[in-house]
């Protein structure tokens, strides 16, 4: 037994050490979220249910039928079942019936009211879209800031990799006589502030993962990303104005899809509010029959016999003309045209609000392309400024202080590259998002 309980143990901390060091790619975490996040199952949810109301409007097209029995007991002063005279005895009877119904019309409700609730289908279906739409855009922009914290914590172990080797120098000119104790002890904090950073670019990379963790609602423990080679992106921006990504969007987005479904459904909204001004016709059938007995009288007609001779059927024909109703239906058309108004003008606010959010990704994004440009320069510079002061150090001709000067100048070159870089490829794919591109890294 115990040998048992080791093995599964074993077995499960296999899987868990396996399980850790799985590395998750940007199209599996995409993936995943897509298929787990609780907000996308609601809202598939949400599709099955406007599903059934297609359904259940439908079925006003077609006929009710209802079957029923009833039974009773009296006692006492009655009518024979069966001479039908007024008599003193005990009497069980009942009876059974089936009927049927349907609305043949009513101002084209159920017409309506059936169309609506197509249009609720494509809403739903259209909230599905904007909201994995976002969840996907939410995934890749953690999944940058990851990657964005991974490079910036290889930079900074590159960083303290050099000042480490700086105390190796200084220490070896100290002992030559060479440069004073001093210059040692400056090499030896830089090498500290370095350690330092590279605890806090841990620590910030941590957080990252947890934040796409979390995103994903999965257990962050042992959780990882495979690396990415995100290549520094062209300064060109890939549109001319942000009116022409604008206009995409109101082609493909989902919300403006939404928005214009609103309106017809509120449309239809008014047309089921004035069928109540217009009559409405329903028809009719029922068949029926009977039974009894007196409990008293043993001289009782055979029980089917009885359901034959009381056998009857009927039709109905109804017609309902609406003439005054307090003024309830006219106050409810006048609702619903109002609603009808409101409809509209949520198009146009969500017009506007994708309008504005596009002009303001359009200038993020130009403004990131200078930066990133900017960036591009200054790294260079400072490169080749760093180059030449590590060969006038390496010959005495520089101290340390002044080396780690041009060294600070050079690291804070290379961290701004690398955050003018996902900025600017971020700012690039919301644009992308709604102009309607796939999106990805790639």
């Amino acid at each position: 037994m115990r040998t048992k309980f080791i093995t599964i143990l074993a077995f499960v901390f296999f899987i868990s050490v396996n399980a850790q060091d799985k590395k998750w790619t940007l199209q599996e975490c995409v993936a995943y979220a897509l298929d787990n996040n609780i907000t996308i199952k609601q809202n598939k949810l949400n599709i099955e249910i406007s599903q059934e109301n297609v359904n259940s409007s439908r079925g006003n097209f077609l006929p009710n039928l209802n079957a029923s029995s009833s039974g009773s007991l009296n006692f006492g002063s009655g009518f024979d079942p069966v001479s039908q005279n007024r008599i003193s005895t005990s009497i069980y009877g009942g009876s059974f019936g089936i009927n049927s119904g349907m609305t043949v019309f009513n101002g084209y409700r159920n017409l309506n009211t059936y169309k609506q609730a197509k249009l609720g289908v494509e809403g739903s279906k259209l909230d599905l879209q904007k909201i994995q739409d976002d969840i996907s855009l939410f995934v890749v922009n953690t999944y940058l800031n990851v990657l964005f914290a991974k490079e910036n914590l290889n930079v900074a172990k590159v960083q303290f990799e050099i000042s480490t080797n700086q105390i190796e120098n200084a220490k070896a000119r100290v002992e030559a006589g060479v440069a004073p104790r001093g210059e040692l002890l400056n090499a030896q904090s830089a090498a500290a502030a370095d350690e330092q950073s590279v605890i806090s670019f841990e620590n910030t990379l941590n957080l990252a993962l947890l934040d796409l963790a979390q995103l994903l609602q999965i257990e962050p423990v042992g959780f990882d990303v495979v690396v990415m080679d995100v290549e520094s992106p062209s300064v060109a921006l890939l549109y001319k104005n942000p009116n022409e990504v604008y206009e995409k969007a109101l082609s493909n987005r989902p919300e403006i899809k939404s928005a214009e479904l609103d309106i017809e459904s509120a449309d239809l909204s008014v047309a089921i509010a004035k069928a109540s001004f217009m009559p409405s016709v329903s028809v009719g059938a029922n068949v029926g029959t009977g039974y009894g007995f007196n409990l008293k009288n043993n001289s009782h007609i055979p029980f089917f016999t009885q359901l034959d001779d009381n056998l009857g059927y009927g039709l109905s024909f109804n017609l309902n003309i609406p003439i005054f109703n307090r003024n309830q239906t006219r106050s409810n058309v006048n609702r619903q045209l109002v609603n009808y108004e409101i409809s509209k003008l949520g198009l146009d606010n969500q017009k506007l609000q994708l309008r504005q959010t596009i002009q303001q990704a359009f200038y993020d994004a130009k403004a990131a392309a200078k930066n990133f440009e900017s960036a591009e320069k200054s790294l260079v510079a400072q490169k080749e400024a760093f180059k030449n002061a590590q060969e006038s150090y390496n010959l005495g001709a520089m101290t340390q202080f002044d080396f780690d000067q041009v060294r600070n100048r050079f690291v804070n070159a290379e961290g701004a590259i690398i955050r003018a870089k996902y900025d600017y490829v971020f700012k690039t794919k919301v644009l992308k998002f709604y102009y309607g591109e796939a999106i990805s890294l790639n």
